[in-house]
């Protein structure tokens, strides 16, 4: 399975870039690198997370929903990418998450987003796919709304 969508972040045209004011590299890699240290800032983030990074760009996980822990590790390079990596979970199969700063042309800026099974999914999983890809869709666009609201109230 193989979900994938973009967000833009900063419009081509500068008529759009005075209604929504645009991001610089630097300040949404602040606001991605948020969402691996600190998710629980954000819409339906986990209760907790603790992290550390075990090597240059490579950061261990634990986040914490109520009473269940899951585990992952994210791959960083440094203002381009971002790899959400879980560990295995009970019967369900680790979604990797990829997330991917892209400038199309002169003053836009995206995020891809790609998310992939890492082995085949189960029948009554693969049925639930349709819901899924409809909540990483909703999530994403809240974690770009929320740093948004932040790059207005607090810089970034």
């Amino acid at each position: 399975m193989r979900f994938e969508h973009l967000i833009e972040i900063n419009a081509a045209s500068v008529a759009t870039q005075t209604v929504v004011p645009p991001f610089t590299r630097e300040q949404l890699w602040r606001g991605l690198m948020a969402r691996v240290h600190t998710p629980q800032r954000f819409p339906l983030g986990p209760d907790s997370c603790a992290w550390r990074e075990v090597e240059p760009g490579v950061i261990q996980r634990t986040v914490n929903f109520g009473a269940n822990a899951m585990k992952d590790e994210v791959q960083t390079e440094a203002f381009q990418k971002l790899e959400f990596t879980p560990q295995p979970h009970g019967d369900t199969t680790p979604i990797r998450l990829t997330i991917t700063i892209e400038e199309p042309q002169a003053g836009q800026m995206v995020l891809r987003f790609v998310y992939e099974s890492l082995s085949e999914l189960s029948a009554e999983e693969a049925y639930f796919n349709e819901y899924r890809h409809n909540a990483w869709l909703h999530n994403d666009r809240d974690m770009v709304r929320t740093l948004r609201q932040w790059l207005v109230d607090e810089g970034l």
